[in-house]
């Protein structure tokens, strides 16, 4: 995922981000905003080790999304 489709999917993105990943503060989301360094830079200081983990799982997410809003235009 880039900062673009970060931006972009922020408001679905940070639900699900925060159901996965709870060390997730609404502050932390609030000052997030859907800026991606921010959003790297609190995974790091929230997961540290598991931060590879959690962008992996981002990544999924942001193709799942993408697939999703694929399919429901070919509808």
């Amino acid at each position: 995922m880039n900062a673009d489709q970060l931006k972009g999917k922020w408001m679905q993105f940070k639900g699900e981000l925060k159901k996965q990943y709870g060390k997730f503060t609404d502050d932390d989301l609030t000052q997030i905003e859907g800026n991606y360094d921010k959003f790297v830079g609190k995974a790091q200081e929230r997961y540290g080790d598991q931060r590879d983990e959690l962008m992996k799982w981002a990544d999924q997410w942001h193709q799942k999304a993408a697939a999703d809003a694929v399919e429901k235009k070919l509808r």
